[in-house]
């Protein structure tokens, strides 16, 4: 396959990214998600998956290595030390470069040019050859690169294997971003997965054991109180199993128009208050075990975003964050989780700081006054970030 044929700036990206991609060139190398059936997403609704064209990816490759050159040449002739400011990239505007892809790939270059993510849901769909051929031009192309992730499916994993993961990690895969969601079979089956706990773990490890990072992310309330204990435990369980590199927490919170939000709204499933949400989360840390996984929680709909660490040696320190949290008087609390909210606290700690304390303080009294329930209040003003 001829890759170079391009002869214009521009290039598809796709929707979405993991939050600790931001520095991460975009490479879209298919369009929208093969399974797209998860109750608690719609952001592919009504769109059908289709893998791209490999020429189309390379073409894209070399669209963005001419866009880093031109970006490089502008640091020269502004002498700006290799600084790609805004005066660089309006003056890649000026060429008619479209704002969106320049400033992404100069978010790329001030990264150190390290990091690719493949779009979209699910890239190992593609055919591993085709991976292969991308990465081989990705590669040729921007050689500084270190690390090429990809979102994927547990029941992908389990389908391709050890084999041929192993291929796509020789060839210059290294991690990849599980949607695990829940360990429980039951609130799988509840939000429509499409996989069973015993797949998680199948697939999981033959990713691992095929030589890539790999990160499983956990949604926390997903199951909503009726499903809370057995989540909490199941997906503990099913972690143990796998022992993934990172377990990233993503707290659930309704995405608007989605069959599970309208589960929620109806009654059908009753939302986790935020404490008890935090209680899930307790017992999920507390139930692993026997693992040298790294806790992230980055992610801004988590309410205590300071519980990270590696087990086993952090895992006293997370529980002792959440039960500081659970001890303090309820009052406090909800200071606390209306102050995080509206972006006065970022951490716990922040609660000390008398300012931040006493705009926190005077907000909560403000919907507790008018919603006569403060939590209550936030979610009617913002529906979206809670």
């Amino acid at each position: 396959m001829d890759c170079r044929k391009k002869r214009d700036l521009t290039y598809e990206t796709g929707p979405i990214r993991p939050p600790n991609e931001a520095m991460s060139l975009l490479l879209r190398v298919s369009r929208n998600c093969p399974w797209n059936r998860c109750t608690f997403c719609n952001i592919y609704e009504g769109k059908t998956f289709e893998a791209r064209s490999t020429e189309d990816i390379c073409n894209d490759i070399d669209s963005m290595y001419n866009i880093s050159e031109l970006l490089k040449k502008e640091t020269k002739n502004q002498n700006t030390g290799g600084r790609i400011t805004y005066e660089v990239l309006m003056a890649l505007q000026e060429k008619k470069i479209s704002p969106q892809l320049s400033h992404q790939v100069a978010l790329f270059l001030g990264g150190g040019g390290k990091n690719v993510f493949l779009q979209d849901a699910n890239s190992l769909e593609v055919p591993s050859d085709t991976i292969v051929e991308i990465l081989s031009h990705l590669y040729e192309k921007f050689p500084t690169i270190k690390r090429v992730t990809s979102y994927a499916r547990s029941m992908t994993l389990k389908k391709l294997g050890v084999d041929k993961l192993a291929a796509l990690q020789k060839a210059g895969l290294t991690r990849l971003h599980v949607g695990l969601e829940s360990g429980s079979d039951e609130v799988l089956k509840m939000i429509k997965k499409g996989v069973l706990g015993k797949h998680h773990i199948e697939g999981g490890r033959a990713a691992i054991e095929a030589g890539l990072d790999l990160s499983e992310y956990v949604m926390p309330g997903v199951g909503g109180k009726e499903n809370s204990k057995v989540h909490a435990t199941e997906t503990a369980r099913v972690l143990n199993s796998i022992n993934p590199h990172f377990i990233r927490l993503r707290s659930y919170f309704p995405m608007p128009g989605s069959e599970l939000a309208k589960d929620f709204a109806s009654g059908k499933l009753t939302f986790l208050s935020e404490d008890k949400l935090v209680l899930e989360i307790r017992k999920l840390i507390a139930g692993l075990d026997g693992i040298t996984s790294q806790l992230k929680s980055d992610h801004d709909r988590n309410l205590l975003m300071e519980v990270e660490g590696q087990f086993p040696q952090d895992k006293q320190a997370m529980l002792d964050v959440i039960d500081e949290y659970l001890d303090m008087k309820d009052e406090k609390r909800q200071v606390f989780r209306i102050g995080r909210r509206l972006g006065h606290f970022r951490n716990l700690s922040d609660i000390n700081i008398a300012e931040n304390y006493y705009a926190a303080k005077q907000a909560t009294d403000e919907l507790n006054e008018r919603f006569g329930d403060a939590d209550k209040g936030l979610l009617k003003i913002m529906p979206v970030s809670m």
